[in-house]
């Protein structure tokens, strides 16, 4: 079913005033803030196909024309939410990145973040996984692009891990890479849903035992 819906020819008059009046940057990003929350906690419930922009909107405590003002069409508008969530995401992988001196120690700090992550926005993580691989999709073309993103910081981290180990040339790091990033959600999505009982690091400690098995001891 597409999530598509039709675009109003403007927006709410209340919200909306002369075009160089469009909402401020700072302002769309706290708007964008707020519907992506409000989306996400709709999407967990329902999936993004159950949901209409009303709703979000209703939720986030925006007009529907701010909404279509601000991002066009409901498909538009979860698209710029996933790139959101993963900007969030990106932000917090950096910023624990480099804070210790072992590479190993720091990978495993950045797969904290992204548990972390899960842990505040699990909804996200549901939507990426039940629509990520689903094909055709309504926005494969948004996932291409946002999951070989977050491939590239996890492909940095093993960089610096084997160049500061000795490490198995054998495996395919590309393969490697996409084993990390896949455990990181389902083994976050699990924890979530089946095993709230286990810890955040009980969780990253069975992720990173895929990087220790790419060491050689």
């Amino acid at each position: 079913m597409s999530t598509t819906e039709p675009v109003p020819s403007e927006a709410d008059p209340q919200e909306r005033g002369p075009a160089e009046k469009k909402l401020r940057p700072g302002r769309t990003n706290a708007t964008k803030q707020r519907l992506f929350e409000a989306s996400m906690e709709l999407i967990g419930e329902r999936g993004a196909a159950g949901v209409t922009v009303d709703e979000i909107a209703a939720a986030a405590g925006v007009s529907k024309g701010t909404v279509y003002y601000n991002f066009g069409s409901k498909s538009d508008l979860i698209a710029q939410l996933l790139r959101h969530g993963v900007d969030i995401m990106l932000v917090r992988l950096q910023d624990v990145r480099g804070q210790a001196n072992d590479p190993l120690e720091s990978m495993t700090n950045m797969v904290g973040q992204a548990m972390e992550f899960m842990d505040d926005y699990p909804s996200f993580a549901r939507l990426w996984v039940s629509e990520n691989w689903r094909t055709p999709g309504e926005w494969s073309a948004v996932f291409a692009e946002l999951r070989a993103e977050l491939l590239a910081v996890i492909g940095s981290a093993v960089e610096s891990v084997a160049a500061g180990y000795k490490v198995d040339e054998s495996i395919a790091r590309g393969s490697l890479e996409a084993a990390i990033f896949g455990a990181i959600f389902v083994v976050g999505l699990d924890r979530q849903t089946y095993n709230p009982e286990r810890t955040r690091e009980q969780s990253v400690a069975a992720v990173m035992t895929i990087m220790h098995g790419y060491l050689i001891k």
